[in-house]
């Protein structure tokens, strides 16, 4: 195998920061080998912060989607005949690794998404969390007897991987979302062929050097860096690859759906988020005010599970207002490899638009700032982190995910209200509920149409976690067995005893 690289543009100082160079990676990895060349159609990766390049990425054609695909295939039948606990040793040898090379990756991440490096220090430690937790579920998937209402037969049902799989993931976790994904679908017996944002390919191309390190058989993990619209496309339309899972905006959901609808593809989707953070006048102050910071601004609020709405009970509304927004004005905004910067740049100058449209149409309707409301001097990406209150229902931030670091308070009057106007969306990916009274704190959840709700916290994801919405949320389940369980089909086998 080549472990040549090329054209990694030195211009960038934290570089010199990587311990192991040759994590960083510019080449598709196909069956086993690093294949392509950056010159020419290549894809310039900056760094979202300063603008600095990092490197040079192949954009990779839809012959070499061809060539992964086949590669895939080809590798399928003796990777999905392995003993589960080999497979499960291939992962465990890629989670440590990944444990190993922690800082390194880290690293890569912040250059390339911009986050903090803290944040991307924890992104790494919960992408190869779902490595280790595939590893231990790949020994579980076990055959089903079925109580036979036939006379003479014995039935059981089995579960077997669906063969090649397609994964596309999103720039705003780019190892993570490749680790539960890509686990899941190893751990099951698929093989895989996965596509990184084109904004943050060098984290998911890191991965493929450290399976490649692990001894992950050829063809069983292949890369494919370049411009989504021809990779995925050819995803979709490839009748070799019978599943695909995506991570994205809900309306690109629903157009890789419909082109993998020819090909009747299982499809597990986590589509776009706008949660509703509820807070009851029964809730401590300082306890909501964190839980809504966390929320919130998480990755500079550029998260499917951040707060997009925040409803807090009249009588505690003015109160928490105040609190809130001295939170928010207090939060450092920086390069993620400042120290204690908490609001890194966004990911694209689209973002940082859609961020600007939604303040100024909130404010038009009647909307109060209370702190921040505009762009940063740092840099052309970033935007200060901002609350705004008495923002109205008809407000395009209380009616679109917005991606960024903008916080929307609205007050409200009774829980049938509220439980009304959070379920008033078409996305239902996650909600947050804080009070004291528990009986309430159970009923709002079973009111709430979401699929994940977070009560009295923020943190509610991992590894054992079903992930996953409803409504024009997502399709399916990542993490957890149900996760593995995407990966697989069922077959039923009656059996003849006569």
């Amino acid at each position: 195998m080549s472990h040549a690289r090329l054209h990694v543009v030195d211009s960038h100082p934290a570089l010199d920061r990587l311990s192991d160079a040759d994590l960083l990676r510019t080449q598709a990895y196909v069956d086993g080998h690093w294949m392509g060349d950056a010159r020419g159609s290549g894809i310039e990766i900056a760094d979202p912060a300063t603008g600095l390049s990092i490197a040079r990425v192949v954009n990779a054609s839809p012959a070499d989607v061809d060539a992964a695909v086949a590669a895939a295939e080809r590798a399928l039948g003796a990777w999905r005949s392995l003993l589960p606990q080999e497979r499960a040793a291939h992962l465990r040898a890629w989670h440590a690794l990944m444990v190993a090379a922690s800082e390194d990756l880290a690293l890569i991440v912040t250059l390339e998404q911009g986050k903090p490096l803290p944040e991307a220090r924890g992104e790494i430690a919960y992408a190869a969390s779902f490595v280790e937790w595939f590893a231990e579920e790949a020994r579980r998937v076990s055959v089903e007897s079925v109580a036979s209402h036939l006379p003479a037969a014995q039935m059981m049902v089995q579960r077997q991987p669906l063969g090649v799989v397609g994964l596309v993931t999103p720039w705003n976790f780019p190892v993570a979302m490749m680790t539960r994904k890509a686990a899941a679908a190893l751990a099951a017996g698929c093989t895989v062929v996965a596509h990184p944002s084109a904004y943050t390919p060098l984290s998911a191309l890191a991965l493929a050097e450290l399976a490649a390190r692990a001894g992950m058989p050829d063809g069983i993990f292949n890369v494919l860096p370049g411009r989504s619209e021809i990779i995925v496309n050819r995803l979709c339309d490839d009748p070799r690859v019978r599943g695909l899972s995506f991570t994205g905006s809900t309306e690109i959901g629903r157009l890789v759906a419909a082109r993998c609808a020819p090909t009747m593809k299982q499809l597990i989707m986590e589509l776009g988020g706008h949660a509703p953070l509820i807070i009851f006048g029964d809730s401590d102050i300082d306890r909501a005010v964190d839980i809504a910071i966390a929320a919130k601004f998480a990755t500079s609020g550029q998260d499917c599970l951040a707060a997009n709405r925040i409803y807090v009970e009249r009588p505690l509304y003015g109160s928490f207002c105040d609190a809130f927004a001295r939170r928010v004005a207090a939060l450092k905004v920086g390069t993620g490899l400042e120290s204690d910067v908490e609001i890194g740049p966004l990911m694209h100058a689209r973002a940082v638009a859609k961020v600007d449209a939604h303040v100024r149409d909130a404010l038009a309707r009647g909307a109060r700032c209370l702190a921040g409301g505009r762009r940063s001097a740092v840099g052309p990406l970033f935007y200060m982190p901002t609350a705004l209150a008495d923002v109205p229902d008809a407000a395009l931030i209380m009616r679109e995910e917005t991606f960024g670091p903008v916080a929307a308070l609205a007050p409200f009057d009774d829980e049938d209200e509220v439980v009304a106007r959070a379920n008033a969306t078409d996305y239902g990916l996650a909600a947050y509920v804080v009070s004291r009274d528990g009986p309430r704190l159970l009923r709002v959840s079973r009111r709430l149409d979401y699929g994940m709700i977070a009560v009295n916290r923020v943190r509610i994801t991992g590894a054992p976690v079903p992930f996953g919405g409803i409504k024009q949320s997502g399709l399916g389940r990542e993490g957890s067995r149900h996760g593995l369980e995407a990966f697989t089909t069922l077959k039923y086998v009656c059996i003849d005893t006569e």
